[in-house]
């Protein structure tokens, strides 16, 4: 990636209800993160929960929107035009139901794949062209609505090995910064 600063965006819903979601993942993901710099969020006027400092050797901003996962993209474009942020240096973290549980994937662009954060996300920017770390959360059982099975939590199971894979999965999004995207892969596909 670029020598300036990044944009790590973690995607989720507000509020205590939907903490431990599937849909949550980015947003967990980034509580790890912070815990790495040693920070707090902070309100931002962008539309988001802020935290700056360093990973990965880089200057990043951590950023979780404030609204819902379909209104993610206002908060991501205000925040990425504060702080002068081009789409080729934003890294959204999001859950992905193609993905088996925990499997960490990263890539440059692409489709949303029915994913509304990602859609919003898109909209706001005019672009395609930013990085996702896909968080791996299944499909659902059965006939289950996708929706439905991303707002609910974690199964007893997942829980028990959600803390390690949040681990791998921050340190795959400091790979990225830190090595780029090609090198990230290579270390985590």
């Amino acid at each position: 990636m670029a020598d300036d600063v990044s944009l790590v965006v973690g995607l989720g819903n507000p509020g205590p209800k939907y903490e431990g979601n599937r849909h949550n993942v980015g947003f967990l993901v980034l509580d790890e993160l912070a815990g790495r710099i040693g920070g707090r969020f902070k309100a931002h006027k962008g539309g988001a929960e802020v935290l700056e400092g360093r990973l990965g050797g880089r200057r990043v901003v951590l950023a979780k929107p404030r609204g819902y996962m379909n209104t993610s993209g206002g908060p991501v474009a205000g925040t990425a035009n504060f702080y002068k942020v081009e789409p080729a240096n934003i890294v959204v973290v999001h859950d992905e139901l193609d993905l088996p549980f925990a499997t960490v994937r990263m890539k440059l662009g692409g489709g949303d794949n029915g994913h509304n954060g990602l859609r919003s996300i898109t909209k706001s920017l005019g672009t395609k062209d930013y990085h996702r770390v896909r968080f791996g959360v299944d499909r659902p059982p059965g006939r289950m609505d996708p929706a439905d099975y991303v707002l609910r939590n974690f199964s007893l199971v997942e829980r028990k090995e959600l803390a390690f894979e949040l681990d791998r999965a921050a340190d795959a999004v400091e790979a990225l910064l830190e090595l780029g995207l090609e090198a990230a892969q290579n270390k985590f596909h």
